[in-house]
């Protein structure tokens, strides 16, 4: 028999109040993808930084090519030939793409040739970024891409990915996916911890299923259905959405003529913005990554307040000049992509963490009543299902998608009269999801105005209404969600939506005459 590429047996991790792995074990054989399923907090990424080095197990035995191994660092984990993509990056903002590449790579490369391995890596696969932009001007998807290049140009024997694919378009995805099964192809063992189920069906030939930190079944997704590896993961399959007709009322979020240059000498100008969402509606914006996403989110939720006047209206006022506390006086709540540093303080519990925009818990004279914010924080917890040592817990010990559900719930419990969401179920698993996309439409069934901005393109058509696509700065006409196709919408990831409605016009032209 070929020798395991990579051995666990017996691995268990502790930390105070929770068992995160318990006796795991899990083989992966050379060129084989292997999925790691499991709702968020089983014990998924605790288990992919052991592996790494960056947590060490209490219990438990490594074997690496059938040599016993105590990986201690991430540095001895890439000697060995192990790279990991982790969830939550490991970027330094100050510093280039090319620097924070550098670090992870030979001390004996230039940072010219590191620069040009990025350029013509990110080429070959797909996912280009210029070298030379510092990481603080990239967003999210962008800094998914950078975290990716550094892990491949290491050619590792061994790939860790952790949610690799949360924030890529379709078109990407595919991409990504082609090299991947070209590493495998080239002896190359991939771990990839996913909750998109077709994914791992399509990708990956073995898969383990972990709940509480415990191994519960080993399969062969291609075998399976989402259906059954929902059940394998979380016990049940999600529940259907409650999706109804829409019942639009009155415009709440009007958007009209908004220019405005962007201040990072890396971003994107947005360019004559026109969008309304109505009571009653959830609107989605759809866009590759880097195209004016940030900047319009920083208009929007009162972050950059430069906005033209009269350009963004709320409830009929124009709030274009307003802060985001003014903006939440007129019933706007906003959940941002970056869950720690801007949706949550990391050092602060979670109770506190509702501060931020919440202030029913304060009493005369701004004193906090500390029994009133723990009591409406573990209403949340409870509500939204979130895994969490109670309302005390820092944000920053929580899982990525357990952390997701608190924000996202926070903000829906505020009762909010618009709410703007940024990437609502990154990283979050398939029954989470569910409910958070759940909440949102019983949110716009009594009566709130929603928009979304995902890049999750299947979850855009199952919960909106109607559609744009943002690209270089500029905004697509709306597209009712029964008009909108994942071709169409991909067209239009390219700003192509100008030549599209030219065609369909002599289309129509010449199907008159």
């Amino acid at each position: 028999m070929t020798t395991p590429r990579l051995q666990l047996t017996g691995i268990t991790k502790r930390y105070p109040g929770v068992v995160a792995n318990n006796a795991v074990s899990l083989t992966v054989a050379p060129g084989e993808i292997h999925a790691v399923l499991g709702e968020n907090g089983a014990g998924k990424s605790t288990l992919m930084k052991i592996i790494y080095g960056s947590v060490k197990p209490d219990e438990g035995a490594v074997l690496f090519n059938g040599q016993p191994v105590h990986v201690r660092n991430p540095q001895e984990a890439r000697a060995l030939g192990i790279s990991m993509v982790f969830q939550h990056f490991s970027l330094f903002d100050t510093l280039t793409v090319a620097e924070n590449v550098w670090l992870g790579l030979d001390k004996s490369l230039t940072l010219p040739e590191v620069s040009a391995s990025i350029t013509a890596k990110a080429a070959e696969y797909g996912l280009d970024i210029d070298p030379s932009r510092p990481v603080h001007t990239l967003s999210v998807g962008e800094m998914q891409r950078v975290e990716i290049i550094r892990a491949l140009l290491t050619n590792p024997q061994l790939l860790i990915l952790d949610e690799p694919t949360s924030v890529l378009t379709p078109q990407a995805v595919e991409k990504l996916f082609v090299v991947l099964k070209k590493l495998a192809a080239q002896g190359c063992s991939i771990l990839y911890i996913s909750h998109k189920l077709h994914e791992i069906r399509e990708l990956c030939n073995a898969c383990t299923v972990l709940r509480g930190g415990q191994v519960t079944g080993v399969c062969d997704p291609r075998q399976e259905s989402n259906a059954s590896l929902s059940r394998l993961m979380i016990g049940a399959e999600p529940p259907a959405l409650n999706v109804r007709a829409l019942n639009a009322g009155a415009a709440v979020l009007q958007v009209s003529g908004l220019s405005l240059a962007s201040s990072d000498p890396f971003g994107t100008h947005l360019s004559d913005i026109a969008l309304t969402v109505r009571a009653g509606e959830v609107v989605g914006i759809a866009g590759v990554s880097g195209n004016g996403q940030s900047e319009l989110l920083y208009c929007l939720s009162g972050e950059d307040t430069n906005a033209p006047a009269g350009s963004i209206r709320v409830g009929g006022t124009d709030a274009a000049r307003f802060g985001p506390g003014r903006r939440r006086a007129l019933g706007l709540h906003f959940v941002p992509e970056e869950r720690l540093g801007r949706g949550a303080v990391p050092t602060l519990s979670l109770a506190h963490n509702l501060l931020l925009s919440r202030r029913d818990a304060l009493g005369a004279g701004g004193w906090i009543r500390v029994g009133a914010l723990k009591k409406q924080a573990a209403e949340i917890i409870r509500q939204y299902n979130v895994k969490a040592n109670g309302p005390d817990a820092a944000a920053k010990s929580l899982s990525g998608g357990n952390l997701q559900k608190f924000i996202v719930g926070r903000e829906i419990e505020a009762k909010p009269k618009l709410l703007i969401v940024s990437q609502p179920t990154w990283g979050v698993d398939v029954g989470a999801a569910a409910q958070i996309r759940g909440e949102m439409l019983a949110l716009r069934d009594a009566g709130c105005a929603v928009l979304v901005v995902s890049e999750e393109l299947d979850e855009l058509f199952e919960i909106c209404d109607r559609l744009h696509v943002i690209a270089k700065g500029r905004l697509s006409p709306s597209l009712d969600r029964a008009e909108a196709s994942i071709e169409r919408i991909g067209e239009w990831m390219s700003g192509l939506w100008d030549d599209a409605a030219q065609n369909n016009q002599k289309e129509t032209a010449h199907a008159a005459a």
